[in-house]
């Protein structure tokens, strides 16, 4: 706090929370990629939409560089604060602000934990419908900031969808009232759709109003055992033509072992190279002789070798630790991660080329891939070895990531799936955007941050 900016700002905002310690400046100054050293110059931690108009102003004033953060649960280094950059946290930014029964939103704080959010449009009878394993500790604005998907995209798309309007301070402390909640507004540009994936490069989101649904029917959740690749999109076809598929998640078995090992119980005997969860609606008994003819069908097809069905709850859950344990279960492996994307279309032919890359340029490591087959997302892991050193670990693997996103752009896919760009994939977004989109993504930023202090050296330079 000697740092006269800093005494500064506590003079301009003497209500604010700000953070020095060391502990502190580094649990807030990164996020999960752990590929950087935190160092920013301090945390602050506004309550209000003034505050942090308040800090933005200061920013401009003192010409100090900004990361806005929520959970920090992202992949993609978009929250990392290494270079003297004052951490701007929205995590004490975390009320509901309303619900509205006629249009059926939810009007939330930036800081509010996707979890929290699910709970509140449970308790007015309705569902905020995206989801995934981080819910309890990621937020809303991070989901916004990054147009977060998950394991129900195939069913609900993903956070765009469902922002009905935001409140975004801009680059200037100007805050921005965008769409207000409107379900038809041809007035010109969509500002809020411009926001939604902006990585907090554009603005600081400080309020959403969400839309919400119905929830859906009953489902039931069942595990299948695949023998080959091939066999992943034959059943995924087939299930999607005869059940009303709310997730479609697959898995390796060496993604199995390590969730095994790291507590979760098996559910089927024997092993099997590739593994499906698939949760569908069975409201009544049609369906549910539905989702039993179509596993009949599969296994006569030989494209399933065993499965099991959730009898309950419990076993539900159960079934589906299998899938949403990996991430956590090899956190201790420090993994350099792809997260990336195709058209479900050329899944197979992508499939096919990406596992035979893999199995070339990484001999020696641990390949753990799993992913969202019903929306085209995939997710590789690559395990460091243990006596191998970081930098030369990710040197490593930086090389086949340059190949990877040559084949992704053979495919017209994406580097970047669900996670943004940030600082890790920055060197590839050219495989997924040309020069002339990445000109006009610059000029935006120019607009409404003229002065490059909204998170700075993240999407591009």
């Amino acid at each position: 706090m000697t740092d006269p900016r800093l005494a500064s700002l506590a003079e301009q905002l003497p209500g604010l929370r700000l953070f020095t310690a060391p502990a502190e400046l580094e649990h807030y100054g990164r996020d999960w990629t752990r590929r950087w050293t935190p160092a920013p110059l301090a945390v602050a931690l506004p309550t209000s939409v003034e505050e942090v108009q308040g800090i933005v102003r200061w920013a401009n004033e003192h010409g100090v560089a900004l990361v806005p953060s929520g959970g920090r649960t992202g992949l993609s280094g978009g929250a990392v604060a290494a270079n003297g950059e004052l951490v701007l946290s929205l995590e004490r930014m975390n009320r509901v602000l309303g619900f509205d029964p006629a249009d059926r939103t939810l009007t939330v704080e930036a800081g509010m934990p996707l979890q929290a959010v699910q709970e509140a449009a449970k308790a007015q009878g309705l569902i905020y419908p995206v989801d995934f394993a981080a819910r309890g500790s990621c937020s809303i604005g991070g989901n916004i900031a990054t147009n977060a998907g998950g394991i129900r995209v195939i069913r609900y798309g993903n956070t765009r969808e469902w922002i009905a309007g935001l409140k975004v301070v801009a680059g200037n402390g100007e805050l921005l009232e965008l769409n207000r909640a409107l379900v038809k507004n041809s007035s010109g540009y969509d500002f809020r759709q411009l926001l939604i994936g902006s990585e907090g490069t554009l603005g600081v989101v400080v309020e959403a109003t969400l839309r919400l649904t119905d929830p859906p029917p009953p489902s039931q959740v069942m595990l299948l055992a695949l023998p080959h690749m091939d066999a992943l999109m034959e059943v995924f076809a087939l299930f999607r033509s005869r059940l009303s598929l709310q997730a479609f998640e697959f898995f390796t078995d060496v993604a199995l072992r390590h969730v095994l090992a790291h507590g979760a119980q098996r559910a089927l005997d024997g092993e099997h190279p590739y593994y499906v969860v698939t949760e569908f609606d069975a409201a009544d008994e049609r369906a549910q002789e539905a989702a039993l003819a179509a596993f009949e069908h599969a296994v006569e097809q030989g494209w399933i070798e065993d499965g099991a069905i959730a009898q309950s709850e419990a076993q539900a859950a159960a079934l589906w630790r299998l899938r949403e344990g990996i991430t956590e279960s090899l956190a201790a492996h420090k993994p350099y991660k792809n997260d990336v994307s195709v058209r479900i279309g050329a899944v197979p032919a992508f499939l096919h080329e990406m596992q035979a890359l893999l199995g070339r340029e990484y001999p020696h490591f641990e390949v753990v891939w799993f992913g969202h087959i019903g929306d085209g997302n995939l997710h590789i892991n690559v395990l460091k070895p243990a006596d191998l050193a970081d930098a030369d670990f990710i040197a490593q693997c930086e090389h086949v990531t340059k190949l990877l996103a040559a084949t992704l752009k053979a495919h017209g896919g994406s580097i970047s799936a669900e996670h943004g760009i940030g600082l890790v994939k920055k060197p590839y977004l050219g495989s997924t955007r040309s020069e002339a989109e990445v000109a006009l993504m610059r000029g935006v930023r120019q607009v409404f941050d003229p002065k490059g202090l909204l998170n700075p050296g993240k999407l591009f330079d």
